[in-house]
């Protein structure tokens, strides 16, 4: 069954798959940083981006997409699903039905420059802090035109 990509409004579900990729990605947030960006991604993050959702056969969140107008504001896959497509799939999504070229991303998730590299996305500028001003640099990242 080919992997189908919803819109989702179920903050709690995402929420809980977020959680568990970043406690599995992001080792150079501390415990208070991820509870910090924890609380804030259900009611400060998700309500201002389009979100779309892979399920499993049990109709339970295994990955999702944030988007804007211009951008990938998020992706997030669960640990015990990373490496079955699900990140291409929603990155595909984006980039072919929603038009999406730019995506930010933490320079210290080696995981997930890589993922962008390999689909495209070349590093085109960098902030020191991230946009809460934390000491966490982000890269600017494109999607090279073919």
């Amino acid at each position: 069954m080919p992997l189908q990509i919803e819109p989702c409004h179920d903050y709690e579900a995402m929420t809980a798959v977020w959680l568990a990729s970043v406690r599995a990605t992001h080792r150079f947030l501390s415990k208070k940083d991820i509870e910090f960006y924890h609380q804030r991604i259900p009611t400060l993050y998700m309500p201002h981006v389009d979100l779309y959702a892979i399920r499993d056969a049990h109709g339970e969140c295994r990955a999702f997409i944030g988007l804007s107008p211009e951008m990938v504001e998020m992706l997030f896959v669960h640990p015990d699903d990373m490496g079955k497509g699900y990140g291409s799939r929603l990155l595909h999504f984006a980039c072919e039905e929603k038009g999406i070229r730019r995506v930010d991303v933490n320079e210290q998730n080696g995981q997930a420059l890589g993922f962008y590299l390999h689909h495209g996305f070349r590093v085109t500028g960098r902030d020191a802090k991230d946009g809460e001003g934390k000491p966490y640099p982000i890269l600017h990242m494109m999607l090279e035109q073919a």
